[in-house]
């Protein structure tokens, strides 16, 4: 009996057992059978166009109800505007042996050799199923070339002390325009930074914008660098996108630079003053000296000048003791003719000397032509100076003077005559050439006997008038570089009246002085003034007036 209950107890547990394996195989459902997965290449260029085809099959045998696919594209991606990296698809049922893809396209931002990876999950319920089934799978791809340009064009080696200049070249020759770019420099310890062109940012990074295919440019830096002799010193660059305030490294370079013992020292003076700023139109006297620093003496040496600038005119060139190779521009000294270069001891000093003019009817013809320059390099031996000399701003005053005009239309008899009052037109024309103007104005002195009528042309022109002094004085304001050479000139009218004495009979009075314009130059930071002549009565450039008409009767 105790042995049939056993066999009942043990039949009842084997039911059981089989009832809930059914059960539970019933209830378990398989992650194999759904295969997802992303196709892409393994390899591309920066910005190179990447399409990633995300493919699912279902190999099972159950519905996958409510599925829901998210596709998340690589970070640093080139997306559209408005857009986010991740993206939501609500999907509709997924039956037994279904299969579907979706394609994902962008564009990669990185350096070489970065690994850029896409990920994507899948959301399902499987029928009859109350769980939430999840797959999810990635794919990476390598960033195998970056066309771009990152370079320094820095000496190796340096004087401790000494002022460095310095370039930064970048390039594009990616297919796809690049935006939002920007440069970024760290610099070794002990580097002074003082200026840069374009302007930095802090001192350390520069906006460049959009860059297309072949498209590039160049800063430059200038700075002082220090160090013990014998010490190296490191510039790194950074050119990268800036996206959503996270500046996305494109391209790196990084140049050493060493600190090395001095031997000669070269200096040089223009005019006698060393920080000289130059101005269309001067004669320039430049000396150049060199000092061995050094404890060995130099023998044999040659000192070559190159000369850089639009503004020089080489057909004036005068150097007695070098010779000048209209090629490149370059002044040779050498030993044979300079006593100095044929043997230079320690701690002795000589000296190398020309004289050079520079182009008075130089006109700018575009803004590359803004703030130019002079450079001289000058290599000795092993050493080398770049010398860059500012050139002001040259301004233009056109002062004419008539009687018959159309802007007030003047009366009087012509020639004057003592005792009755003629009026005349006086106009004046502003230029500015080379670099940006603050403050500009223009003076000139009426004659005796003439006065301003209170006509003027533009009437909200700010024209002034010291009864003390009798100038009359136009405030124009600020001047661009180019304004009234590359566009429309700023100008002036106004009326003035003469009613000639009885001492001025016979002769051609000056109806107004010789006008001044003058402003500060924001690129020299000094005062430049430009002249024009005097008009008399004989009104030189009305052509409907002689020289006879002009004698005041």
């Amino acid at each position: 009996m105790q042995n049939k209950s056993i066999l009942i107890v043990i039949g009842i547990a084997v039911f059981v057992g089989a009832i809930g394996f059914w059960y539970y195989q019933k209830n378990v459902y398989s992650k194999d059978a759904l295969k997802l997965e992303i196709l892409a290449p393994q390899e591309a260029e920066l910005a190179q166009e990447i399409e990633y085809t995300v493919r699912y099959k279902n190999n099972g045998d159950i519905k996958l109800e409510e599925p829901r696919l998210v596709f998340e594209f690589p970070k640093s991606s080139l997306i559209t505007e408005g857009e986010a990296l991740k993206k939501e698809l609500i999907l509709e049922d997924i039956y037994p042996g279904q299969e579907q893809t979706f394609t994902f396209k962008t564009r990669l931002l990185g350096k070489e050799g970065d690994i850029k990876t896409a990920k994507v999950w899948l959301n399902a319920n499987p029928k009859n199923l109350k769980a939430i089934y999840g797959w999810e799978t990635s794919h990476s791809t390598q960033i195998k070339s970056v066309p771009l340009t990152l370079e320094f064009d820095l000496p190796s080696k340096i004087d401790s002390g000494k002022e460095v200049s310095f370039k930064l070249n970048y390039f594009s020759n990616a297919d796809y325009p690049l935006s939002n770019l920007g440069i970024k420099v760290e610099y070794p310890s002990d580097f002074e930074f003082q200026t840069s062109k374009p302007t930095a940012l802090e001192k350390t990074e520069w906006e460049i914008g959009l860059l297309n295919k072949a498209d590039g440019g160049r800063i430059s830096i200038d700075g002082i660098l220090r160090g013990a002799i014998g010490e190296q010193k490191q510039f790194k660059a950074q050119l990268g996108a800036w996206q959503d305030d996270e500046f996305v490294v494109l391209k790196e370079t990084i140049r050493g630079i060493q600190i090395v013992t001095p031997s000669l020292y070269i200096s040089q003076q223009i005019n006698n003053s060393p920080q000289y700023v130059a101005s269309a139109g001067d004669t320039l006297h430049y000396e150049i000296f060199f000092k061995n620093i050094g404890e060995d003496a130099f023998s044999s040496l040659f000192l070559v000048v190159n000369l850089e600038g639009n503004l020089f005119d080489f057909g004036t060139l005068k150097a007695p003791q070098g010779d000048f190779e209209l090629g490149d521009n370059s002044i040779i000294f050498d030993w044979r003719r300079v006593s100095k270069l044929q043997f230079l001891n320690a701690q002795e000093e000589g000296k190398v000397e020309f004289w050079i003019d520079l182009k008075d009817d130089w006109q700018t013809m575009n803004d590359s032509d803004k703030n130019p320059i002079l450079k001289n390099k000058i290599i000795l031996s092993q050493a080398q100076e770049e010398f860059v000399t500012k050139v002001n701003s040259k301004l233009d005053i056109i002062q004419r003077g008539y009687y018959g005009d159309e802007v007030f239309g003047n009366t009087g008899p012509i020639p004057p005559e003592v005792g009755k009052q003629t009026t005349y037109t006086i106009i004046w024309q502003a230029k500015n050439y080379y670099n940006d103007i603050k403050s500009a104005q223009v003076r000139a002195v009426l004659g005796d006997g003439v006065k301003l009528t209170g006509n003027i042309f533009p009437e909200n022109s700010v024209l002034t008038f010291d009864s003390g002094s009798r100038e009359v004085i136009w405030k124009i304001g600020d001047l661009t570089a180019g304004k009234g050479v590359l566009d429309q000139a700023p100008s002036v009218a106004f009326q003035v009246s003469f009613t000639p004495l009885v001492f001025q009979a016979g002769a051609t009075p000056i109806l107004i002085g010789e006008a001044e314009l003058s402003g500060e130059d924001q690129y020299t930071g000094l005062m430049v003034k430009g002249h024009s002549s005097s008009i008399n009565t004989t009104l030189p450039d009305d052509t409907a007036v002689s020289f006879q008409q002009g004698i005041v009767r």
